[in-house]
This record gives structure tokens, sequence and C-alpha cells, in this order.
């Protein structure tokens, strides 16, 4: 959406140094490598830049003008300069006019895992009903939510936020400007418990989720006793407990999952018991927006996994499963009780170092290890140093390396033909590297 000075001035709450005619109008762009003629660069900094560097190469590629945080910074090439305390703050601010402007229904999305999962089951269900506008992959923070929702249509009816965290405070300042109508805890584990330092900590900063919840809106939450202790929200709250009467799982196998929840059966084209306990959520959530069961029955089945989510793909013979977006270690067992349960031999499981796991690290790899050690027949391959913690607690035969491509060989070599292998680690791992690899050899 393009603002005026007048526009930005309020929005942002700036002080207008250099201005133009209130008829002008203008696009806001962060980023000097995309900046296209005529539009405002707002200087946003990271841990190791400072965007105001960058004012005098986003004039040359055509700004019109720039948001600054420094007094006196003043370039004469700038038909427009706007003075700001925290640029930051000011896109934030931004976002959140512009969001207002459209008034759509805002639902955010925050978990220790499944949360991206469930904003795009989410989608796939109120894209029935609804004109529907949606985080991209990985815009969970701050700078995330703003892209999101400056790039919503006008028409758009429900907008879908994830909100993502690596500390107290983060989700709370999202749910703020987000302002949500309907907020959802998928669930609240060990992820980011080495930033967090305890899973009572974790619980509470996901519940600050609800900072910005409207009081007549509602919580679905995971039925967890941190959950309940950590929440505040005096509105209307909703607990899902996966194993409620409610709840029957018909089947779960290779060709997807159906189950029955509260007398109507659904069906999902992912298989996992964990898939279907996301499916709860957008159930509750799509019923509370007036959907009727037929209309959140077909956007289940419409519902696709996205990139590195179980993603299977046929390589060299063997049917490679990927699910090494992220991982933690509750993810991680959720993965492996599916692959296990469902899959016949010959497989092979292969997992790699979860990260931001604190001081316990090596306690929550062996964990894995010991979890193992209740199923037969698994063939396993560890690469990392903390994944190696999984191997030395696994009690039977098991191979480790320290990279992808050693274990994308000895894969190759002894893995016989037909095998399912599954790929577990969290991002940093770079997992899809064995797949390259296998691909090469």
């Amino acid at each position: 959406m393009k603002f005026s000075v007048d526009e930005l001035k309020k929005a942002c709450e700036a002080k207008i140094i250099r201005g133009v005619t209130a008829s002008d109008k203008f696009f806001v762009c962060t980023d000097t490598r995309k900046i296209k003629g005529g539009e405002i660069f707002l200087p946003l900094s990271g841990a190791n830049f400072n965007g105001h560097d960058f004012i005098e190469t986003a004039l040359k590629n055509g700004a019109a003008g720039y948001f600054s945080a420094k007094k006196n910074l003043l370039f004469k090439d700038a038909r427009v300069i706007l003075e700001v305390k925290d640029p930051l703050q000011a896109y934030l601010r931004l976002a959140s006019y512009y969001k207002k402007s459209i008034n759509p229904i805002t639902v955010a999305i925050t978990g220790s895992s499944g949360k991206t999962t469930t904003k795009e089951m989410m989608a796939s269900v109120l894209g029935e009903k609804f004109k529907i506008h949606k985080s991209a992959l990985n815009h969970n923070n701050e700078i995330g939510l703003c892209e999101t929702m400056l790039t919503m249509p006008e028409d758009t009816e429900v907008l879908i936020v994830e909100m993502g965290m690596r500390g107290l405070g983060e989700i709370k300042l999202l749910s703020d400007f987000a302002g949500p109508d309907l907020a959802v805890i998928v669930n609240s584990g060990t992820s980011h418990i080495g930033r967090l330092g305890s899973v009572e900590n974790i619980a509470k900063a996901k519940c600050e989720i609800t900072s910005g919840l409207h009081a007549e809106g509602m919580l679905i939450a995971q039925d967890n006793e941190l959950i309940k202790k950590s929440n505040t929200y005096k509105g209307r709250v909703l607990y899902l407990n996966p194993k409620s009467d409610d709840l029957q799982i018909l089947s779960i196998n290779k060709e997807g999952s159906d189950f029955a929840y509260k007398n109507n059966e659904y069906h999902l084209n992912v298989e996992g018991e964990h898939n279907i306990q996301n499916a709860l959520f957008v159930i509750e959530a799509a019923t509370n927006l007036g959907m009727n069961p037929s209309d959140i029955a077909e956007g289940l089945r419409k519902y696709k996994s996205i990139s590195q989510r179980w993603e299977v793909e046929e390589v060299r013979g063997f049917h490679v499963i990927n699910d090494s977006y992220n991982a933690n270690p509750d993810s991680v067992k959720a993965s492996l009780r599916t692959f296990l349960n469902l899959y016949e031999s010959p497989k092979m499981v292969v997992l790699g170092d979860m990260g931001e796991l604190g001081e316990r690290e090596v306690f929550y790899h062996e964990q894995i290890g010991k979890f193992l050690n209740d199923y037969d027949d698994v063939k396993l391959v560890t690469v990392g140093k903390l994944a190696g913690h999984i191997a030395s607690a696994f009690e039977r035969e098991s191979v480790s390396f320290e990279k992808n491509e050693d274990a994308a060989k000895y894969i190759f070599e002894n893995a016989q033909e037909g095998t399912t292998i599954l790929l577990k680690a969290s991002r940093f791992m770079k997992f899809e590297q064995i797949i390259e690899e296998l691909k090469r050899l």
C-alpha cells in the first residue's frame, strides 16, 4: 500500500524533516537490493549491521527518501526525510495502521512445534470460506509480521499470522501489534530451552500471544498444565486434550489419516497422530468462525505438507522422508513414532543435532536414543557431535558421522534398494545435503 507523508507521520509517530505535497504517496521498503524508484527506505538494523549505513545506497538506487533515528542525518538527494525514535517500532506501527484500515479477522498461532503446519492447515481450511492472507515461511518474527501485514490485499477477510520467539517478550510484541481475534497455542515443550532456561519460561513465552488478544476473542490451547498455569487471559479459553472422548482415530497409514471429532469425520493426506492433533486446533478455530463441518473437512483434505516437513521423495532406489525443517525432542519423538509404527522394513533412521537445548543438550539427545530402544528393527545413523549421544544411548548397532556427505555415502553403499529412510534434524544441519549427495553418487 502507498502512504502519504502525513499518513507515515501519523502511523509511525514520525517527525517530518523534509516533506512533499499531500497528493504524493509512497511505498515503504526495508531492503536496498529490492528498492524501486520513488519508495521510502526504512533502515532496519541487525546484530551485525546498521540500516542507516545503507541510506545513501538506497537513494542512489532510486529511493525518494528515508526514515532515520539519527538527528541531522541529511542527504540532499532525498525528497522526504522522516525522523523516528526506532525504525523497527515505526515499521510495526505502520503495519498495524494498515491492518486496522482493512480490519480482517486475525488468527495468531504459536507453539514449540507444529505451528507452521497448523498455520498451513488453517489457511487451507479457512480459505474454503474466506479470502485469507497468511505468513510466508519463516515470517514469524517482528519483520516477518510487518511484511505479512503490509502485503495483505485490501479485500482480505482473515489474516493468519505465525508467531515464533527466541526469548521472553518477543511474542508479546508481535501480539500487541497484530491484535489477534483468535489465538492458538499448539503446544509448549522444550524448543529454545537453551535460551529460556526452563519449560516454565517456555510456556510463559507462548502465553504472551494473548497480550494483544481482544477481550471478546478466544484462546485455543493445548491442555497442558504449564500453559494453564501461565495463561492470564480472561476471555474465552478452550483447552484441547487429544485424548478426549471427542476424538476417535479411525486409521493412520502411508496414504494419510482418518479420524472422527465430535461426530464428524475428517481425512488428512499426511500421516501421524501429531498431525491429527494439529488439525483439532484448526477445526475448533474454523467452527468458532462459523464454518460448517463439511467445508472444514474439504479444507483439511486439500492440505498438503510443505517443504522439508514429511516430504517424500524417491532417490536412487530409496524412499526418503525429509522431515528436517526443524527438530526438538518432542517433534523428533513424534516423527519417529509415526515412522516406526507405519513403515515396514527395510527402514533406516538418520538423525542429526537438535539445537538450542541449553545445558542439558546431551541429556535430551540421549533420551532420543533411549526412546528408540523400545522399537525393534531400527537401523540408526547419526550426523553431528550432539547426535552422537543418540547413538551412544542406543543399545543396538548404529553408525555416526560428522558430515552429511559421509552419511550419504554410507547410505548409498549399505542400505538395500527399497529402504525407507527418515531424515530428522534441526535446520542448521542442512540435511537436504544428504539427498543432494545421494543424487550425485
